[in-house]
């Protein structure tokens, strides 16, 4: 099957980039090599922190780092970018205006995939960070769709946010901790799946139980990527 050449604005952050381009190798259907996709990855890794853009309000040096990287992706013949970066999607709208090339919408591909499997009414957990959550990305997207966005409150998100900024800088993570805040939210809160919303999340082990209750923002966006580039996702 004859495909399309995928852009990827990675480094945000650099791990979370090679697992989404793991992830669509994995994922795409294919027998041999000349199956597999097409990628151009930039792996933009001093791209200014996103939570800081939006919580400061330095967007413009955020917005200023990447029009480039959309110039350099245009030129490089790309079908369709993805970023797997939730919280940088709260700019989604002004990264659009700055190419012809389709930006791949990682939130509402996931909230559309949680409406179809959970239906209408859901309650819906979100983890992610301190930006995301502050732009209400993920609680807009839930509205559309008629979904009640669940935040961990207080200390719960405090350690989520920590235990993310541990992983990016290299520190021992607390899988348990963020495995309680999912347990919390799915037994307490009565949701009827958790997002996980930054790609640092998507890069935890979590034990098989709260893996079952888990929505990855970043297999939504691998799925996605795989199918608007002319490929077969796997079964």
């Amino acid at each position: 099957m004859e495909g399309k050449k995928l852009g990827v604005l990675g480094g945000m952050g650099p791990m979370a980039t090679s697992l989404f381009f793991e992830k669509v190798i994995e994922n795409t259907a294919a027998k041999k090599d000349q199956d597999h996709i097409d990628m151009i990855i930039l792996n933009h890794s001093t791209i200014p922190d996103r939570t800081e853009a939006i919580l400061e309000q330095k967007e413009n040096a955020f917005l200023k780092a990447v029009k480039k990287d959309f110039q350099i992706l245009e030129y490089a013949g790309v079908s369709n970018i993805a970023i797997p970066c939730n919280t940088s999607h709260y700019f989604i709208k002004e990264m659009q205006e700055m190419t012809d090339v389709n930006i791949i919408n990682m939130i509402d591909e996931t909230v559309k995939y949680i409406h179809d499997k959970y239906g209408g009414n859901a309650k819906v957990g979100i983890l992610a960070t301190d930006g995301t959550i502050n732009s209400e990305i993920y609680q807009n997207g839930c509205s559309e769709y008629n979904l009640k966005p669940v935040i961990p409150m207080g200390l719960e998100q405090e350690q989520v946010m920590n235990n993310i900024y541990n992983f990016k800088e290299d520190k021992p993570v607390n899988i348990t901790e963020v495995e309680t805040i999912i347990d919390n939210l799915i037994n307490e809160e009565d949701c009827s799946c958790v997002i996980l919303g930054c790609t640092e999340l998507s890069c935890l082990e979590l034990n098989e139980e709260v893996s079952l209750h888990c929505v990855d923002a970043m297999q939504a966006l691998v799925d996605q990527s795989i199918l608007l580039s002319g490929k077969l996702v796997k079964d």
